[in-house]
């Protein structure tokens, strides 16, 4: 089986240069542990690979929760543990053994332990906080599209540097680089296979892997409430409207849907809002993870839904897009936030990156081949809240030329994004 190049893989190098441990998290499938395994032996010392221990195997760790000091200290290092929050006993033990590490030959006390887990780590305050100083987190995702397809990453760098010369379309519809941009075991499956994957990935997370972190006493309303979220991706987060729906109080169903959040298949977009003398809209976003997830539970194929379902369609294409902004923001070593932009008399735009200067970019998407100066309304909206802040925007949609719609406004074909 070919290997296909993650793109977070030299961001995971170098932060071990500079940290005792990393966390690689992300959700199951995501292809965590072939990524570990495949830099083992460049992370390795003395011309040996990093050793690798995995705790989907009962009896490591049933070893690790019974002495967690001892299990650490019994092996060579540099070490890689896989799933490791199975054991949170561990946590305090990494502490222990760092700290001692960081005495005694501080170093070399760096890039001695790499991780990786299925649940975000920085939701569990129990697991994370004795290891604060001390480890990197990371979080790998499904494929972007430019890695399904053996490409080089940039396209977001593209983007924000408004560098759009030389990019095509590489003979990838939007449609296949949906379809590509998924679960690694499934980039290439046909709709049958996809079908029958899903149906299993879902009730081991469900059913199994939410047992591990969390005790809920109406368990089975997960698989409905996923499906509820599906039919809103893309959609303002109201909990009381979304728990209602699933028989939930607003207060539990918050909680069941931050379960969701925790096992990486859904994520939030949070609002864009400064104190600028304008009333903005203060409620986050809802997405899915994978976009072709959302075409399992609602029960079509993304091909039916680009061909007879439009409106769907361009749900699933703003869906796309804040999935390929969320991974290729952690694969890089851009620092900035992904936020979505309304005010209270409904201008918005889509998704707003905003860097550490304060500086914002805006990116709209549109369904459609053709771009016309109205679907640019939000941005300049935008922009004119936003000042000497304003970095620039795009339009991105289905058609195949870059155009020009003033001073940094462009209209961009999906392509650029792989």
């Amino acid at each position: 089986m070919n290997y296909f190049n993650r793109h977070i893989t030299k961001r995971i190098k170098e932060a071990l240069k500079v940290s005792p441990i990393v966390f690689l998290n992300g959700a199951r499938q995501a292809g965590k542990s072939t990524l570990v395994q495949t830099i083992a032996p460049e992370i390795g010392q003395d011309n040996h690979p990093a050793q690798y221990v995995s705790f989907d195997r009962p009896t490591q760790m049933a070893a690790a929760s019974s002495a967690p000091e001892a299990f650490l200290t019994g092996f060579d290092l540099p070490l890689i543990i896989d799933e490791v929050q199975l054991v949170p006993e561990l946590f305090r033990a990494l502490k222990v053994v760092v700290d001692k590490a960081r005495l005694t030959d501080k170093a070399n006390a760096n890039g001695q332990y790499l991780l990786t887990g299925s649940a975000n780590i920085l939701a569990l305050p129990k697991l994370s906080d004795p290891l604060v100083g001390r480890m990197a987190i990371m979080t790998l995702y499904p494929f972007t599209a430019a890695e399904a397809t053996h490409n080089n990453p940039g396209g977001l760098e593209r983007i924000l540097n408004m560098d759009f010369r030389g990019i095509d379309d590489r003979g990838l519809s939007i449609v296949d680089a949906i379809k590509r941009a998924t679960f690694p075991e499934i980039s290439l499956l046909d709709n049958d296979q996809r079908k029958t994957w899903f149906d299993g990935y879902i009730t081991t997370i469900l059913q199994r892997d939410v047992r591990q972190i969390a005790e809920l006493d109406k368990m089975s309303v997960l698989p409905n409430l996923l499906r509820v979220l599906a039919t809103r991706t893309g959609g303002l987060l109201n909990d009381s409207d979304i728990s209602r729906e699933v028989g939930l109080n607003s207060v539990t169903g918050k909680q069941y849907r931050n379960i969701l959040k925790l096992m990486f298949l859904t994520f939030d977009v949070k609002p864009w809002f400064r104190n600028i003398g304008k009333r903005l809209v203060k409620s986050p976003k809802g997405y899915l993870l994978d976009t072709c997830m959302i075409a399992h539970l609602l029960d079509y194929n993304l091909e039916d839904i680009a061909q007879n379902k439009p409106e769907l369609f361009g749900h699933l294409l703003e869906n796309f897009v804040a999935t390929e902004l969320l991974k290729q923001l952690s694969n890089s070593a851009l620092k900035a936030e992904l936020y979505h932009f309304r005010t209270s008399d409904g201008k918005e735009v889509d998704f707003v990156i905003e860097k550490p200067d304060g500086s914002v970019f805006a990116i709209e998407v549109k369904k459609t081949e053709l771009v016309n100066a109205d679907d640019f309304k939000g941005i300049k909206v935008f922009q004119e809240l936003t000042g000497n802040d304003f970095a620039g925007g795009i339009v991105l949609y289905a058609g195949k030329e870059v155009a020009p719609f003033g001073k940094n406004l462009w209209a961009v074909p999906f392509y650029v994004l792989w």
